[in-house]
């Protein structure tokens, strides 16, 4: 049966703006090709093309369907009836639907003749399926002391091509916004960072990317994701003699009254820019901001943030 809209409807639904922007299929072959043009000069270089490595292997699970574990379509169709994220990091971390996509990366990935990096991947290898998920419990729940730092990386990027596998092969996806701005409609997961796109119907539109599956969902500007405040809001951003401040690719939008931040990316400053990528390449900012006082939120699945 055909929805009839008012005129009043007409014009709300004409003038807001898309909640939710997809990334492409290509998500992963995109993030190693900016991590490797990111890492030339950079200090973290040899991380950063391990990452770009991993990004690859992402890619060909993604691109195998053979690796594909499909969910529940009932659970997906009941979900989206209630309003509830469909792939809930939160429930089917601890189920196995997402275990074929670590093996296949496992089997899949060269490591360099590195013990560090040799040792990781055994210590995955070696750990059994409960063992597996309560690493990634603890991964996905910011609760870092509870799995080795090494492993960090591999099974983030394992639950990443899963996440992102799952978003992008569903279709007809009705995604209604999370609980708190920050909050990821398909997987409940916790954003990244944000980006204020530049193109067409999104233009000048803020997205939130999510941590795990990347989806993209929209937020208003100058408002604080986490407390919803806008006052006092301050854009900070990292000493560049190429961009004057208001002009910097990449702002912190700092929050005085929770003491937190966000990274956002300004597309029209940098229309290559990709959120995983530009996080890892400015972790001096994140630095600043914490001798500052201000607690970063926001989590990047493949890097293990120090101890105090």
């Amino acid at each position: 049966m055909a929805t009839i809209l008012e005129p009043g409807e007409i014009e709300a639904a004409a003038s807001s703006p898309p909640f939710l922007h997809l990334p492409p299929n290509n998500l992963f072959t995109l993030r190693a090709l900016r991590l490797e043009k990111l890492a030339d000069g950079h200090p973290l270089a040899d991380y950063l093309r391990l990452v770009a490595e991993l990004c690859q292997v992402q890619q060909s699970l993604m691109d195998d369907p053979s690796i594909a574990a499909p969910l529940d379509p009932e659970r997906l169709r009941l979900c989206q009836q209630h309003g509830l994220p469909p792939f809930a990091a939160d429930s089917l971390v601890r189920e196995d639907h997402w275990l074929p996509y670590l093996n296949g990366l496992l089997q899949r990935f060269l490591p360099r003749p590195d013990s560090a990096i040799e040792k990781a991947l055994a210590t995955l290898r070696h750990a059994n399926n409960g063992q597996r998920k309560a690493w990634a419990i603890a991964l996905l729940s910011g609760q870092y002391s509870l799995l080795p730092a090494a492993v960090v990386p591999f099974l983030g990027a394992a639950l990443q091509a899963a996440w992102s596998h799952w978003l992008l092969c569903t279709p007809d996806l009705v995604l209604k916004p999370g609980d708190s701005l920050s909050q990821c409609p398909a997987c409940g997961s916790p954003a990244m960072a944000g980006v204020i796109r530049h193109r067409g119907k999104y233009n000048g539109l803020r997205y939130l990317v999510c941590s795990l599956c990347a989806c993209e969902w929209h937020v208003v500007r100058v408002k604080c994701v986490y407390c919803e405040q806008s006052k006092g809001l301050e854009y900070v951003s990292l000493d560049d003699d190429r961009h004057a401040a208001n002009q910097a690719p990449l702002r912190a939008e700092v929050c005085p009254g929770c003491n937190s931040y966000l990274k956002l990316l300004y597309l029209e400053n940098d229309a290559d820019a990709e959120a995983l990528s530009t996080d890892l390449t400015s972790l001096m900012l994140d630095m600043r901001l914490e001798q500052e006082g201000y607690q970063r939120l926001a989590p990047n699945l493949l890097f293990a943030p120090g101890a105090d």
